[in-house]
């Protein structure tokens, strides 16, 4: 009977959330992560005219190591102010760039890019809202293009979206409750819809 309740079930969830998945991959977006092209973007963008940049030595080895840009705009108050746009760190003072933090309007951290394996390219981008996180995405074969998206409210993990095999589509699906998979969609005819849900079998006893 058990096994019974559990098929019906994920007949329902399929029913039910197959075109919500279907929206979600058409709606996808690679921003921070790709460049032109499907090559990735540089961690270190060029230099605008228009930026001021200052050079930090954190470590004290005589070799900047922060790098922050920033823009001459008038305030509110109608007086000029420097406005912080970016920041570029090298965290392991290797003498490149590692992550680059990028500031909205209000000089709240806006979208944060890492590069992970050293080649000076983006590999995974973090977006923010008021401080919070609200969204990953990140290039897993290095191709220059986003494979995995991880969603975030309030700042608790709810889903995870996988192009698991490079065509531009998302095929595989996880979503979350309660801090565990709850439930794994599965395109399995690369039609961008999924066709097997797989409920979690211990997500029925969380509270």
């Amino acid at each position: 009977m058990s096994s019974m309740r559990s098929v019906l079930w994920v007949g329902l969830v399929a029913a039910v959330l197959c075109a919500c998945a279907s929206d979600k991959e058409a709606r996808r977006s690679t921003a921070g992560g790709s460049g032109p092209e499907g090559q990735a973007s540089p961690i270190r963008p060029p230099h605008a005219e228009n930026e001021r940049v200052m050079e930090y030595d954190i470590n004290h080895d005589q070799k900047p190591d922060v790098w922050t840009y920033s823009v001459r705009e008038v305030g509110p108050d109608g007086k000029e102010m420097d406005r912080l746009v970016r920041k570029e760190l090298d965290i392991n003072w290797d003498g490149r760039v590692d992550i680059t933090k990028y500031y909205d309007a209000h000089e709240q951290v806006e979208h944060e890019a890492m590069d992970l394996d050293f080649d000076g390219k983006v590999d995974v981008v973090t977006f923010y809202e008021k401080g919070t996180v609200t969204r990953k995405e990140r290039d897993l074969d290095s191709n220059g293009k986003t494979d995995l998206w991880i969603y975030y409210e309030k700042g608790k993990l709810v889903r995870k979206e996988r192009d698991s095999n490079s065509d531009g589509r998302v095929d595989y699906w996880e979503y979350w409750e309660n801090d565990q998979v709850d439930r794994i969609g599965e395109d399995l005819d690369g039609d961008g819809k999924v066709d097997r849900w797989t409920k979690n079998p211990n997500a029925e006893t969380s509270s």
